[in-house]
C-alpha cells in the first residue's frame, strides 16, 4: 500500500467557518473549566477524588447526550439541534460562576457537559459530511482552531486567576463569544451533501449516499462519500472496536485537561493559579499539532499516521512525568500535546469509517463512548492519586495509549 494518499482538497467556505468558530466556543469552556478545576477544588477545600467527580458529572451528561441525540436531530435537524446545545453548554457554564457548593458546581459541569457534547457531535458529522474524503482533514483543523481559542482561555484564566477578579470571571469569555457568534454566523450552515436524501425539515436524521461501496470499497473509503454509505443491519465489530480506541483517546486527554496542572505544581513547586499555565503548553502543542495533522491527514494513510500520533504523546508524557524543573516539565507537555493533537480528529473519523460512513449513527455513539471516558478517566486518576500521589496516578496515561494502539493495529489488520 502506498504511503502517500492522491491529493485531496479542502475548501474552507462559510459553513466550515461557522463550525470552526462553533468548536472554538466549545473550547473556551472546555479548556477553561479544565484549568479552573484545581483553582475550585482549593475554593471548595475537597480532596481530590471529590474533585473528579466534576468529571464524572460531565460524563452523566454526555452519556445523556448521545442517547437524546437521534431523537433531537430528526425532531429539530442538526442545524438547530447545534445552537440548542450552544446555549445549554453556556447554561450549565453560569451555574458554575456565582456556586460556592459542590452540589451546584457539579450540577453546572453535568448541564454544560450534556449541552456541550450535543453542539460538538452535531458539528462535527455536518462538518464530516459537508467535506467528504477531506473529511478527517477537517475535523483535524477545526480542532486546530478550537485549540488555539483554548490555548488563550487557559492562559486567560491563569493570569485573571491572580487578579481582584478571580478565576470566575474569566468564564465568562464563553458566553459573550456565543453571542457574538450567533449574532455575526446565526443564518449560515451547511448544505445537504450531494447524492444524499437528507429532508429540509429533518436534516439531522440519517442521511445516506445514493450509491454504495463497490465490492472493492472499504469503510473507509465508504465513509468519505459524503453522506455517508447506507448500511443495513447493526454495524459491526471494527465500530465497537474504533469507540474503544475512541474511549482510551478522550481518557487520556481529559486526564491531562483535569490533573496535568496539579501534578505540574506538585514536581515543581509552583502555586496552583501558576502552575496552571502547563494547561497553556499542552494545549499549544494541540493546536500546533492539529493544524500540520490536517494536512498529514491529507497526504498520510490513517494507520501509521495515528500510531505515530500515539508515539509521539508517550514521548511527552514520559518527559513530563520524569521532570522536575518548570522548563522541561513545560516542553513534555507540549510534546504530549503534539502527538494527542491528532487523537480525537482520527478516532472520530475512524468511528464515521467503522459505522459504514454514517455519521449521524456514528454521532450518536460518539458522546457515549467519550462520555465513559470522560467518567472513568479522571475519576480513576483522581482515586490513584489519593491512595498513591499523583506522581504514580500518572502512570495511567501510557496504560492508555498502550491499548489505543493495539485498537489501531488490531483494527488495521482484521479490515
Amino acid at each position: 500500500m502506498s504511503m502517500v494518499l492522491p491529493p485531496i482538497r479542502l475548501i474552507r467556505d462559510r459553513p466550515t467557518w461557522l463550525i470552526y468558530l462553533q468548536l472554538s466556543a466549545f473550547a473556551t469552556y472546555m479548556y477553561g473549566l479544565s484549568a479552573a478545576l484545581p483553582l475550585l477544588r482549593a475554593d471548595l477545600r475537597v480532596p481530590a477524588t471529590v474533585a473528579g467527580l466534576h468529571g464524572t458529572a460531565m460524563a452523566a451528561g454526555t452519556i445523556a447526550a448521545g442517547l437524546l441525540l437521534p431523537a433531537l436531530t430528526r425532531r429539530f435537524g442538526r442545524r438547530a439541534t447545534t445552537w440548542i446545545g450552544l446555549a445549554g453548554m453556556n447554561a450549565g457554564l453560569l451555574m458554575i460562576v456565582p456556586a460556592d457548593a459542590l452540589p451546584l458546581t457539579m450540577l453546572g459541569y453535568g448541564v454544560s457537559g450534556g449541552f456541550s457534547a450535543i453542539m460538538l457531535y452535531t458539528a462535527m458529522a455536518a462538518l464530516s459530511d459537508h467535506h467528504g474524503p477531506a473529511g478527517p482533514a477537517a475535523i483535524s483543523e477545526a480542532n486546530a482552531v478550537g485549540v488555539v481559542v483554548g490555548m488563550g482561555m487557559t492562559f486567560c484564566l491563569s493570569v485573571v486567576a491572580q487578579t481582584a477578579f478571580g478565576w470566575r470571571a474569566a468564564l465568562l469569555v464563553t458566553p459573550v463569544v456565543s453571542v457574538l457568534l450567533a449574532l455575526f454566523m446565526g443564518r449560515v450552515w451547511p448544505p445537504p451533501p450531494p447524492g444524499s436524501h437528507q429532508a429540509a425539515g429533518a436534516a439531522g436524521a440519517a442521511v445516506g449516499a445514493k450509491t454504495e461501496a463497490g465490492p472493492g470499497g472499504s469503510p473507509e473509503r465508504a465513509a468519505s462519500a459524503g453522506g455517508g454509505a447506507e448500511a443495513v443491519g447493526r454495524p459491526g465489530w471494527g465500530f465497537h472496536l474504533a469507540g474503544l480506541v475512541l474511549f482510551c483517546c478522550v481518557a487520556m486527554e481529559f486526564t491531562f485537561n483535569l490533573w496535568a496542572a496539579d501534578l505540574f505544581a506538585g514536581r515543581t513547586g509552583l502555586s496552583a493559579a501558576a502552575a496552571a499555565t502547563g494547561l497553556t503548553a499542552f494545549v499549544g502543542g494541540l493546536a500546533a499539532g492539529r493544524f500540520a495533522g490536517a494536512q498529514l491527514a491529507l497526504r498520510l494513510p490513517t494507520v501509521p499516521l495515528f500510531v505515530g500520533a500515539l508515539a509521539v504523546a508517550f514521548a511527552g508524557w514520559l518527559l513530563f512525568w520524569l521532570s522536575t524543573h518548570p522548563a522541561l516539565s513545560y516542553a513534555g507537555l507540549v510534546v504530549c500535546g503534539l502527538g494527542a493533537s491528532l487523537h480525537f480528529p482520527l478516532a472520530l473519523s475512524g468511528l464515521i469509517a467503522g459505522a459504514g460512513g454514517r455519521a449521524d449513527l456514528a454521532a450518536a455513539a460518539s458522546p457515549i463512548w467519550a462520555g465513559a471516558a470522560i467518567a472513568a478517566g479522571p475519576l480513576a486518576l483522581g482515586a490513584l492519586a489519593d491512595g498513591f500521589g499523583t506522581w504514580k496516578a500518572f502512570l495511567l496515561v501510557p496504560v492508555l495509549i498502550g491499548l489505543a494502539v493495539a485498537g489501531v493495529l488490531s483494527s488495521s489488520r482484521r479490515s
